[in-house]
């Protein structure tokens, strides 16, 4: 079979970009499987997973830095539109709540997963914006404000391949739903010139509600001689109503009795189809909280 080689770099290198960052991804999630396979037992010395059912949930406070670029439509001016990179107007971590259950017996689980953002961003006399993809004249600023109402859930089930008192490692296979509402307020002041403008003044709203089929693993290593240290690490990367979405997550947490008590960093990221209205949307930063197991 023969490939142009024209023809797959052709456009805008969008879909070299998604495809370099789906492939930067699969690598990872091979990377973590080789590393933990290799910690591994034995057939004679494997840790037999309890064929009863167990619990666990979880509470955890988010600060993430969030990015993205929206188009909002403007109403007027010739068709123009605006677009905001939210990264300039969020400039600083915001608080966010988010919530796990899961549940295993023997060898296979599920586990649900839900975050929810509801925040403000404002500034005044921003020049970071652009009108119909082109920046704004020299002479005009504006005063803006964003609005931005996150749900994030995820539910997958789980079949668990490593099973040790120093590592487990799970594979996943599940769907997400990435439900996000933004609104903007906008005042502009300066001169256009001989540009037409948009409204000097309004506000619009952009969103979207979407799932993807994911898939990834999730485990922990366990440290020290009586393995209370814990390492958990969390990776998945799907596709479906968006063109890419992929999750990671590494922290480091002690275990008590009842449960553990971590810390995490965690990036979320995705990449949305190029004809609507947010085409990117990311959130990255740490997180704490604690786990309840029974």
């Amino acid at each position: 079979m023969h490939l142009d080689k024209a023809a797959l770099i052709k456009g805008d290198g969008k879909d070299c970009a998604v495809n370099g960052k789906s492939s930067r991804v699969a690598s990872l999630l091979a990377l973590c499987s080789i590393v933990a396979v290799s910690l591994a037992p034995s057939g004679s010395n494997a840790q037999d997973l309890p064929d009863h059912w167990q619990f666990s949930a979880a509470l955890y406070v988010w600060l993430p830095d969030i990015g993205g670029h929206t188009t909002f439509p403007s109403d007027g001016g010739g068709g123009n539109t605006i677009n905001v990179d939210i990264s300039t107007i969020f400039d600083h971590l915001e608080m966010t709540g988010m919530g796990s259950f899961e549940m295993q017996k023997g060898r296979w689980g599920a586990f649900t997963d839900l975050v929810y953002l509801d925040v403000r961003g404002s500034k005044s006399r921003t020049r970071d914006l652009e009108i119909g993809g082109n920046p704004l004249p020299a002479s005009v600023s504006a005063d803006t404000d964003i609005g931005l109402q996150t749900v994030l859930w995820t539910v997958a089930g789980t079949y668990h391949v490593v099973a040790s008192p120093e590592a487990s490692l799970a594979v996943l296979a599940g769907a997400r739903l990435a439900s996000i509402d933004e609104k903007l307020t906008w005042e502009f002041s300066g001169d256009f010139g001989s540009l037409t403008p948009p409204p000097l003044n309004g506000n619009q709203g952009a969103s979207v509600d979407q799932w993807d089929a994911i898939a990834g693993l999730k485990g922990q290593f366990r440290l020290g001689a009586d393995h209370r240290w814990v390492v958990p690490y969390y990776l998945d990367v799907g596709t479906g109503d968006s063109d890419l979405t992929w999750q990671a997550m590494v922290g480091l947490g002690y275990s008590f009795g009842w449960g553990d008590v971590d810390a995490a960093w965690r990036y979320l990221d995705y990449h949305l189809k190029s004809e609507g209205p947010i085409k990117d949307q990311n959130f990255n930063g740490p997180a704490a909280g604690v786990q309840f197991r029974w």
